[in-house]
């Protein structure tokens, strides 16, 4: 990539970039109307309904967290019938984790909360140009994550 000298800093945008995606993350958080999950719970929750069922240990390597606190979030997340614990079909020894139709309901719920407030509030506050402009953002960022 070239160099344009009236470019933006890109260690400031990446500062501001920071701060800013830390308040959308917050905002989603709060328009979801479940306050049953913790965000572990819910980012578990979605990553087996994403990513179909899992050992505790291999949810807690995904998660970045200590195997014993992946059970507490599991049991918990069982209690509420969310998600459901069953042998692994290929080792008897070991127990798989995979969401219940009860929990992808709540994710449902919890997803359209979310994309609702969020298109509310693109609807509101910008235009045409803004929107054409946040979409190329979003390509953008989609970008850099795949780095």
């Amino acid at each position: 990539m070239t160099t344009d000298s009236s470019a933006p800093d890109a260690g400031q945008v990446a500062a501001e970039l920071t701060v800013v995606l830390g308040r959308v993350a917050r905002r989603l958080r709060s328009a979801s109307p479940d306050n049953l999950l913790t965000p572990s719970q819910r980012s578990v929750l979605s990553r087996l309904d994403r990513g179909g069922p899992a050992t505790t240990a291999e949810l807690a390597r995904l998660e970045l967290v200590r195997p014993q606190s992946m059970r507490l979030t599991v049991g918990a997340l069982e209690e509420h019938g969310l998600v459901e614990r069953t042998p692994d079909p290929s080792d008897g020894r070991q127990v798989v984790v995979s969401v219940t139709g009860q929990g992808r309901r709540v994710l449902a719920d919890v997803r359209a909360e979310k994309q609702g407030w969020l298109t509310g509030a693109i609807q509101e506050e910008l235009d045409a140009g803004e929107l054409r402009t946040l979409s190329e953002a979003v390509e953008l960022l989609e970008r850099l994550v795949q780095r």
